[in-house]
């Protein structure tokens, strides 16, 4: 399994080897690098056909490069024990960076829900400070975009569910590894990021009732919430409440 990013060398580019000692990982990166059976197969094609693309990274100081694009390849070269990696050099802001990490990591097959929640929230944070740095460089006579619809041009994805991505960030940690692990459907855990974090001890009333919370469940603890009526004794009642998948049904004929 070779990496599907492709990366594409400008004009005044060159891919060169650098040492892996000198190369940094991404600061604050939200994809993960995982042992795991991708990474197993990234690293036996490596080792068949060596690294196709190249590493995209950025000078920064003390004689270093921080990667933009390639931790995982980074990760497999090390279990290797390679010296070197073929990289691409680019110089840019912290701000160019950040969008650049985000939208070349965004190609990948497999993406968790928190690594693209993150990675929205990262883009949409630096195109915030963006606009509001160009505010009175802005041509009125054209409408407008809101940040979110430039999001969802760039990825493909629906202003809405861009919005339910960043949302999700504010879970706490406990509860987006749930979601990872799909132990909570997605939108479920939409409704539950609105919770403040003490409130999130939905956790403890879902060992209590040993279930998960169904959308129209995590809609109602939501609104309890809301109205600051959301007790534990209210989530576990809640929660305790036998779904309509749950429930045994007998078929009588006429007979």
């Amino acid at each position: 399994m070779t990496e599907t990013i492709k990366e594409f060398v400008q004009p005044d580019e060159k891919i060169i080897e650098i040492e892996i000692e000198r190369l940094r990982p991404f600061k604050n990166h939200p994809f993960q690098v995982k042992d795991d059976k991708e990474m197993y197969l990234l690293k036996e094609s490596i080792e068949k056909y060596g690294i196709l693309n190249p590493l995209i990274v950025r000078p920064v100081p003390d004689g270093v490069y921080e990667i933009i694009s390639g931790h995982r390849r980074k990760h497999a070269a090390e279990l290797l024990v390679y010296r070197k990696v073929p990289v691409i050099i680019r110089v840019m802001s912290e701000d160019e960076s950040i969008l650049s990490m985000v939208d070349s990591n965004l190609q990948r097959e497999k993406i968790s829900f928190s690594e693209k929640a993150f990675a929205y929230k990262m883009k949409n944070d630096v195109l915030k400070k963006q606009s509001k740095e160009t505010k009175g460089q802005v041509d009125h006579k054209k409408p407008k975009k809101r940040i979110v619809e430039i999001i969802s041009e760039d990825c493909g994805e629906s202003v809405k569910q861009v919005q339910r991505y960043i949302s999700i960030t504010r879970l706490i940690p406990e509860f987006l590894q749930r979601l990872d692990d799909e132990l909570i459907s997605f939108n479920p855990a939409v409704e539950i990021s609105a919770l403040k974090e003490e409130e999130q001890k939905l956790l403890e009333a879902m060992d209590y009732a040993q279930a998960v919370p169904s959308l129209s469940q995590a809609q109602r603890i939501k609104k309890l919430s809301k109205e600051q009526k959301l007790t534990l004794e209210k989530m576990q009642d809640i929660m305790s409440e036998v779904k309509k998948g749950e429930i045994t049904r007998v078929t009588f004929t006429n007979e």
